[in-house]
């Protein structure tokens, strides 16, 4: 039997697009996406760095140059409160905790060779330089950087920042200024505190478990701890509380409008805090190194 001049094609002979190239296309698309989302969060986070710039630069201004503040003493005072007092007892148990940890490992590792004598040397160097500072930075990304966020997430879901901006209030300087100078006057006083607890409960274990001398333990430590050490220590302290403050204000005041949006700006911001605490930690380790400081 003949088939018929032009007759239509059997769907079933149609080449099919391959499952493969679809899928690729897809993945390649939700890239794509992603990379436009990473692009665009990380020029607002550049815009909300500036815009914390002006506002420090009105705040200085107005304070030295026509005797009056743009920002409110009663606000700084508070977050002051928040960041200092109310922070110290948290920073130093961890911080106590880790320097037991580094001193029980540290003498572990040297009384292989019989040099648990310097055990001093590593639990002081290691707790003013690195240890004070990192654990000061996440602690307080955990506690007060998730506060930031939800403060201002759930001002700006509930139209506050808004009202302000409609008032002609800018919400960087009411808002987000007295958090970010109040980790700043408090950060050196709170990586000082963990340091001290650190390295008095490194003694301890030292003392207690090791048997050494307490004489000696601290005549190491104080041979050990160098001018350079503590400013190191208290400048690398000072700039994780910097991102901790700036990670929390940037994530609030950028939040959505639901409860859902503003849960997600404070996991975004403790997220956020670690990862740029880490990633200045590397960076300033590694560079400090290379200058022999």
């Amino acid at each position: 039997m003949s088939v018929a001049l032009g007759a239509p094609e059997n769907s079933n002979n149609r080449q099919r697009p391959r499952p493969f190239s679809f899928f690729s296309s897809l993945s390649l698309q939700a890239i794509g996406r992603r990379i436009e989302a990473r692009w665009a969060g990380a020029r607002l986070t550049l815009t909300f760095v500036g815009e914390v710039l002006i506002a420090s630069g009105r705040f200085l201004r107005g304070r030295f140059l026509r005797g009056r503040s743009a920002m409110r003493r009663s606000d700084l005072l508070w977050q002051l409160e928040q960041a200092g007092p109310r922070s110290v007892g948290i920073v130093c148990l961890v911080s106590g905790l880790v320097g037991v940890i580094l001193a029980y490992m540290g003498a572990i590792q040297l009384q292989r060779f019989g040099a648990q004598a310097y055990i001093a040397d590593l639990v002081t160097i290691g707790s003013v330089r690195e240890v004070a500072a990192l654990m000061t930075g996440v602690i307080l990304a955990g506690r007060l950087g998730a506060a930031y966020a939800a403060q201002l997430g759930s001002m700006q879901a509930n139209e506050e920042i808004d009202a302000l901006r409609a008032l002609g209030i800018d919400p960087v300087s009411h808002l987000v200024l007295p958090r970010v100078l109040a980790l700043l006057i408090a950060a050196p006083v709170l990586v000082a505190f963990a340091a001290l607890i650190s390295m008095l409960c490194g003694w301890g274990v030292a003392v207690a478990i090791f048997g050494i001398a307490p004489l000696e333990y601290a005549y190491k430590s104080l041979q050990a701890l160098t001018l350079t050490h503590v400013l190191v220590g208290l400048g690398k302290g000072t700039f994780y509380c910097l991102l901790v403050a700036l990670a929390g204000c940037r994530q609030g005041l950028h939040s959505g409008r639901s409860a859902q949006q503003v849960g997600q700006a404070v996991t975004a911001s403790v997220v956020q805090a670690i990862v740029w605490i880490v990633v200045a930690a590397s960076a300033s380790t590694i560079a400090l190194q290379r200058l022999d400081w």
